[in-house]
């Protein structure tokens, strides 16, 4: 059983997965490899000078598994409430988590099968958005969502900063104490 599954890996899933396995909690990231970012030309990315949305992703992934983060590739296809959490189910597996965290970008098609309650978008192209309190918790005790997918800018730097503040949220709530990462030089 995972502590959180978070559903989607580009800049706010994979932030999110960063944050998680850091702080210690048994995290599993699920890639549909779908990211929008992947599409993207990043000049405006705080810390880096320029980079493409594919390198972007893969960095953002392979720092959540180096923070002990298990990744794999596949799609959900459904979320249901069990009696420890949450079953969510890919093309190929069924994998149980006690939270999860939606960061499918631009993409709401898990909304009705989850019961999660969406709005209007307010971005240019962004139809509709999970409909989340400002920490990121939607109308489903236990389902978080992170990134574009809660309504926040499509750039990247945004998304990946609210999959951030998510997971610190999410690994609050488990911890029942506010959680801080915030290392210091050696």
């Amino acid at each position: 059983m995972f502590d959180i599954i978070i559903i989607g890996a580009g800049p706010a899933g994979a932030s999110a997965g960063l944050f998680a396995a850091k702080a210690g909690k048994k995290t599993l990231l699920i890639d549909s490899d779908k990211s929008m970012t992947k599409k993207a030309w990043i000049e405006n990315h705080y810390g880096l000078p320029e980079t493409t949305g594919p390198e972007l992703v893969e960095t953002g992934k392979k720092q959540a598994v180096k923070f002990g983060a298990e990744l794999i590739q596949d799609t959900v296809v459904n979320v249901t409430k069990s009696e420890n959490g949450f079953n969510v189910a890919t093309e190929s597996q069924q994998y149980e988590g006690s939270h999860v965290i939606v960061a499918t970008g631009i993409s709401t098609d898990l909304a009705e099968k989850i019961g999660l309650s969406v709005k209007e978008g307010t971005e240019p192209r962004i139809k509709q958005v999970f409909d989340v309190d400002a920490s990121g918790k939607s109308n489903v005790d236990g389902v978080w969502v992170a990134g574009t997918a809660a309504g926040v800018s499509v750039h990247t730097i945004i998304t990946a900063g609210d999959g951030a503040k998510v997971a610190i949220n999410v690994i609050s709530e488990l911890n029942g104490t506010r959680y801080v990462d915030h290392d210091l030089l050696k």
